[in-house]
């Protein structure tokens, strides 16, 4: 939000009622809070990001006769660790309103694969726009980088273990103190730290003092110069049960930084086993620990891996391609508009 309001041209308007929770009756005032906000400016077109405020917004938008509708698929709503009733639930409501989506965005082609192994939407609605980064953010100097290691208390001996993200089930931050835990005897040097928040970060602490982690681990909170965070790791990692396209590991790789992540969503879309990168499979702490180890055991490897990571992303993932994808996809769509109406 802070981002978004610092942009001179960018009128923001925050909803009173939508938040994460299902809340029928919220959920409710927001759909016609939406459609009123819609109706009063007489938008012409509406993008819907995430997967509540998707299905909110893009109901209100076809009330409102909004003609040129968007969604971006961040993942989808629904997942393998869902109850089946919950997961039901989720697919019907995507299936509804892809009905009325001119456009299904996604950001890997595991997501949609998914939607139309699901029956959401056709083929021809969905078009594959990449997240963006800034590569140029994470070109870090030397001096920087030892700043930020200073800053976060480490000596130069010590590796750094990193992984950025919300202290919630989906990232599963528990198994990355577990990871952590199992390390710490081989690798007694080894720092970790965990940067983000959330609603799992009392369980976060408690886990930490039963494991012993103490000075091993760093829980940062949120962050607002991860460029700068990642450039002072030596081995990024993520633990997530369930993932669209993680952009923090597209960051890692902008770093040069070795990922270990779990074989969830389009994450194989970035990494190569044994080449960008490792993947396991989620919650799999023995055969984590063993790639890890490889990692903080061999410089040159971590090295070479990260040096590939970053070569890997080309043009895909930068923030200019993104920006101009999206930007066609207006102008198209609109187009489209004025012809036919």
């Amino acid at each position: 939000m802070p981002d978004a309001l610092s942009l001179d041209s960018l009128q923001v308007k925050q909803s009173r009622f939508l938040e994460r929770p299902l809340n029928p009756f919220k959920d409710t005032l927001a759909l016609f809070e939406i459609y009123s906000f819609i109706k009063k400016n007489k938008i012409d077109a509406v993008h819907t990001h995430s997967s509540k405020a998707g299905i909110l917004g893009r109901l209100a938008a076809a009330l409102a006769g909004v003609k040129v509708i968007m969604h971006t698929v961040h993942g989808w709503s629904f997942h393998d660790c869902q109850n089946s009733a919950l997961r039901v639930f989720y697919i019907c409501l995507e299936r509804i309103c892809a009905k009325f989506s001119q456009r299904l965005i996604v950001v890997s082609n595991w997501d949609r694969e998914k939607g139309l192994k699901q029956a959401i939407g056709r083929k021809e609605q969905y078009i594959l726009i990449r997240y963006g980064i800034d590569y140029s953010e994470f070109d870090i100097q030397p001096q920087a980088k030892e700043r930020m290691r200073q800053a976060l208390g480490l000596k130069p001996q010590e590796p750094l273990v990193a992984m950025i993200g919300c202290l919630k089930p989906q990232k599963c931050p528990e198994d990355f103190l577990r990871l952590a835990h199992r390390l710490k005897t081989a690798f007694p040097e080894v720092k970790f730290i965990l940067a983000g928040d959330g609603t799992l970060r009392r369980r976060v602490e408690q886990l930490a003092d039963k494991l012993g982690l103490g000075e091993h681990l760093i829980l940062s909170g949120w962050r607002r110069d991860i460029p700068l965070l990642l450039s002072a790791a030596d081995v990024f990692v993520l633990t997530s049960a369930w993932e669209g396209l993680p952009i923090a590991a597209l960051e890692a790789a902008a770093s040069s930084k070795p990922i270990l992540a779990t074989d969830t969503g389009g994450i194989r879309e970035v990494i190569s086993e044994g080449e960008t990168g490792f993947l396991t499979r989620p919650h799999a702490m023995d055969e984590a620990a063993a790639k890890l180890a490889d990692l903080l055991g061999d410089s040159a490897l971590r090295k070479r891996i990260g040096a590939c990571a970053k070569e890997s992303l080309g043009s895909d993932y930068s923030i200019t391609n993104m920006v101009r994808n999206t930007q066609g996809l207006y102008e198209g769509l609109m187009e489209e508009r004025r012809r036919y109406g």
